[in-house]
C-alpha cells in the first residue's frame, strides 16, 4: 500500500499550473516589462485562426455556400442581428467592432480546450483590457455623438428631486464600475471551468497509478471529464455571446442616453 501511494504521488496535479505565464521572447522597453509571452502567442493565434477563416470561407463568395461559407455566414448574420436588436440601426457601424470582439472571444476560448494550449481569457488582464476598450469606446462615442447630453445617462427621468443626488450617485457608481463586472464574469467563468477539469483529470491520474482497481474508480472521475469538457464548449458560446451583448447594450446607451 505505501508502495502504490507513492507511486500515486508521483503524478502531482496543480489545477492553476495551466495558468501560468512564460516568457518566450525577454522583452523591455524603458524600464517596463512587455515580453512576448504564451499568452501573447496564443492570442496571436486566435487572431491568426479568426482572420484565416473569414478570409477563405467568404473567398469565393458562391452562391450556394459551401460548410465554410454557411458558417461564416451564420456568424455574421447572427452578430448583425445581436448589434441592430440590442443597439439600433444606427449602431450598425459599430458591427465590425462587435464581431471582431465576439470571434476573438470565442475563438479564444475554444482553442483553450485543446490539451497544451493556453487560455487568454482565463487571465484577468486580458477580460480588462477587452473590458476597458469597450468602456472606453462607448463613453467617448457618447460625448462625441450628443456632448454634454450623453450625463442625461446618470438622470432617469421620473426621479423625484430629493431622490436625485442618490440616484445619480448610484447610477455613476453602476456605470463606472460596468468594466470590472464585464470583465470578471469572462474570466471567473474560464477559470472556473478549466480548474474543475484539471482537477477531475488529477482524479483519472490518482487512480489510474493504483492498478486494476483504481481504473474501475478512474471511470466515474473520466465520464465527468467528458461531460465538463462538453459544458466548458457551450461556455466558451455562451461567454462570447454574454460580452457581445452587453457591449450592445452599452453602444445603444451611447447612442440614446436618456431613453
Amino acid at each position: 500500500m505505501a508502495a502504490e501511494a507513492e507511486h500515486a504521488g508521483s503524478f502531482p496535479v496543480d489545477p492553476l499550473h495551466q495558468f501560468m505565464i512564460h516568457k518566450i521572447v525577454p522583452l523591455q522597453i524603458g524600464g517596463y516589462d512587455a515580453s512576448f509571452t504564451n499568452s501573447s502567442l496564443w492570442m496571436v493565434v486566435t487572431a491568426c485562426v479568426v482572420t484565416a477563416f473569414t478570409v477563405l470561407a467568404m473567398g469565393r463568395k458562391a452562391m450556394v455556400p459551401g460548410r465554410f461559407q454557411a458558417a461564416a455566414e451564420m456568424f455574421y448574420e447572427f452578430i448583425y442581428n445581436m448589434v441592430r436588436d440590442n443597439a439600433g440601426h444606427e449602431a450598425i457601424r459599430f458591427f465590425p467592432f462587435v464581431f471582431t470582439l465576439f470571434m476573438f472571444i470565442f475563438v479564444t476560448n475554444v482553442i483553450g480546450l485543446f490539451p497544451y494550449a493556453f487560455t487568454a481569457t482565463s487571465h484577468i488582464i486580458v477580460t480588462f483590457a477587452l473590458a476597458i476598450t469597450v468602456f472606453l469606446g462607448v463613453t467617448l462615442t457618447g460625448i462625441y455623438l450628443h456632448g454634454f447630453k450623453f450625463f442625461r445617462l446618470f438622470v432617469p427621468s421620473g426621479v423625484p428631486v430629493v431622490l436625485l443626488p442618490l440616484v445619480v450617485a448610484i447610477e455613476v457608481i453602476s456605470y463606472v464600475s460596468r468594466p470590472i463586472s464585464h470583465s470578471v464574469r469572462l474570466f471567473a467563468n474560464m477559470l472556473a471551468g478549466h480548474i474543475t477539469l484539471e482537477v477531475f483529470a488529477g482524479f483519472v491520474l490518482t487512480f489510474g497509478a493504483m492498478g486494476t482497481v483504481g481504473y474501475f474508480g478512474a471511470i466515474l472521475p473520466m465520464a465527468m471529464i467528458v461531460a465538463l469538457t462538453g459544458l466548458e464548449l457551450l461556455v466558451a458560446a455562451l461567454q462570447a455571446y454574454v460580452f457581445a451583448i452587453l457591449t450592445c447594450m452599452y453602444l445603444h446607451d451611447a447612442m440614446h442616453p436618456g431613453h
